[in-house]
């Protein structure tokens, strides 16, 4: 079974940037799409990324479209999600998330298996 975990939040201000990780044990790692998910308080889990697993093709939420980048490597089991000019409204536990490859629809739902999350924190 794959497992997941994230890492790379904080606290940033306005405009700056963090990159988070996520590691995934395991040997199937590139037979998965791989997504970013994130949940602010009081609102409901969203999407925010996904990437097929070639690299190939990304997917973004129109939220974070042109400031978070999102990128994996598939020899280190490793799925990134680079956030530039972050906004307050960024501040949310932002998830790693892994879908069964088979899965062709748009990967904005339906994921298989999740990662405990990691906090990120923009002050204005």
């Amino acid at each position: 079974q794959v497992q997941l975990v994230e890492s790379g939040g904080g606290l940033v201000q306005a405009g700056g940037s963090l990159r988070l990780s996520c590691v995934a044990s395991g040997r199937t790692f590139s037979t998965f799409t791989m997504g970013w998910f994130r949940q602010a308080p009081g609102k409901e889990r969203e999407f925010v990324a996904a990437i097929r697993r070639s690299g190939g093709v990304t997917y973004y939420a129109d939220s974070v479209k042109g400031r978070f980048t999102i990128a994996r490597d598939n020899a280190e089991n490793n799925v990134y999600l680079q956030m530039n000019s972050l906004k307050p409204e960024d501040t949310a536990i932002y998830y790693c998330a892994a879908r069964y490859e088979y899965k062709s629809s748009y990967p904005r739902d339906d994921y298989d298996l999740w990662g405990q999350g990691t906090q990120v924190t923009v002050t204005s």
